[in-house]
């Protein structure tokens, strides 16, 4: 249950954080609203959250200035929600390490889904092996953890769960599609960039350990753990 989970709002639209704190709040969640990037900085260095809701366009620091910077301290997951509608400003936050990105005018089925997916993953599954280990990879899923040649690799949420769903099945190829279902847990439309992104980021973390690759392109299908 994801009840009493403390969610951060950053929006400094009043009307869309109220409605927004309405939507967690009738799915039992505990909604903290802040109206610009500085007080969400305040209420992060204060306070303990499970996830946040960040708009990009605020007073004080841009939503892109605090991702970075809550990325240099902590995994939280990030949903941003933002007008913003190029694929451009989409797969920028991703890189720098949003975990999901929902666009303005949004549905408020869509919010809480997309919410109830990333408080998912931070839930440990009794049945799953807890430790695995490929190439001198190791993945522990109870800890959220990854090292690689013995160096812990700082990833996001997202970037985990696609490692971790890439080390289930080694050297299976997986498409996309599959990738998303299972890891965002919603219909593929075929037309999205963010798992190119997350996989990006994880390639460009595992080079700053290694020459050795890991993660090969198969063309026309996906990506592979190699």
């Amino acid at each position: 249950m994801n009840e009493g989970k403390q969610i951060l709002i950053i929006e400094d639209d009043p009307e869309i954080s109220m409605l927004l704190q309405v939507i967690l709040s009738k799915s039992n969640l505990s909604p903290v609203a802040a109206y610009s990037g500085t007080e969400g900085l305040l209420h992060l260095q204060n306070n303990s959250f499970d996830l946040i809701l960040l708009d990009l366009m605020l007073p004080g620091k841009s939503g892109e200035e605090l991702i970075k910077e809550i990325r240099e301290k902590s995994s939280i997951p990030i949903i941003v929600i933002s007008a913003k509608v190029a694929v451009e400003d989409k797969v920028q936050v991703l890189k720098i390490g949003a975990d999901d990105y929902i666009t303005k005018p949004f549905h408020q089925e869509e919010v809480l889904a997309r919410v109830e997916v990333q408080l998912r993953k931070a839930k440990n599954d009794p049945l799953e092996t807890a430790q695995m280990e490929w190439r001198g990879l190791t993945i522990d899923k109870d800890k959220r953890s990854v090292t690689l040649k013995g160096k812990e690799l700082q990833l996001t949420n997202a970037e985990f769960d696609i490692l971790n769903l890439f080390m289930d099945k080694p050297e299976h190829a997986f498409s996309k599609k599959e990738i998303y279902e299972n890891v965002w847990s919603g219909t593929y439309y075929g037309d999205d960039n963010t798992i190119s992104v997350h996989v990006s980021n994880l390639r460009k973390k595992m080079a700053e350990v290694t020459e050795e690759e890991y993660i090969k392109t198969i063309w026309g299908v996906g990506f592979m753990l190699v």
